[in-house]
């Protein structure tokens, strides 16, 4: 997807082909458990973004994530694939060496507030490994491997509307970039079930 700047917001929470309450999805996020400064920035976007709750939904720390590559949803593809899966992640992201991240500052998208997560290429190698590891057992990898612009949502929208009164809001307060230390990735068994992204985890895979 490509990061930009919206006039209008449009209601995220519309269901997606395939979904619907109760269905859980296989896939691979950077979650950001123990980065406290990661959880500084995204309260410091709640906060500015309070006025506008009900219109958009806040993220709390607890589900904070960098969408990597799904996998399928569960029922669709056999749990023995999806361990053979991290088996194989666990061997490609071994050649993957820990790196640093900057988070911020925000774009907003039509239906999220986003924080670009930058160097896109580090994180660009993780889902590439992980990439290599679901073609190793699955053959086909779903998902496209180009159009991958790496950040972490704030906040979704929750209805249509202006973007004018979210972007004014936002432009009235300094954010200072937060830094993290990305060291393994998640796959997560995730659900939307209450207009919110909730998971949990499967496996997590150290980086090298």
């Amino acid at each position: 997807m490509t990061l930009t700047s919206s006039n209008t917001l449009r209601n995220h929470w519309w269901w997606r082909p395939g979904w619907s309450v109760g269905r859980r999805f296989y896939t691979w996020h950077l979650t950001w458990d123990g980065q406290d400064d990661v959880h500084r920035l995204a309260a410091e976007y709640r906060e500015a973004l309070a006025p506008f709750a009900g219109a958009l939904t806040l993220i709390p720390e607890r589900w904070l994530h960098l969408t990597m590559q799904g996998i399928g949803f569960v029922g669709e593809v056999a749990e023995r694939d999806v361990r053979a899966v991290v088996d194989a992640a666990s061997v490609r992201l071994a050649g993957v060496p820990a790196f640093d991240v900057r988070v911020g500052p925000h774009v907003l998208d039509p239906e999220a507030v986003l924080l670009p997560v930058r160097p896109g290429g580090s994180v660009d190698a993780v889902r590439g490994a992980i990439r290599g590891a679901v073609g190793d057992v699955l053959g086909e990898v779903p998902e496209s491997a180009t159009g991958f612009r790496p950040h972490v949502s704030v906040a979704y929208s929750a209805s249509d509307g202006p973007a004018a009164p979210v972007e004014e809001a936002l432009a009235a307060r300094e954010f200072t970039p937060a830094h993290a230390r990305v060291s393994s990735a998640e796959l997560i068994v995730i659900h939307r079930d209450n207009e919110m992204y909730e998971w949990e985890t499967f496996a997590t895979v150290p980086l090298g």
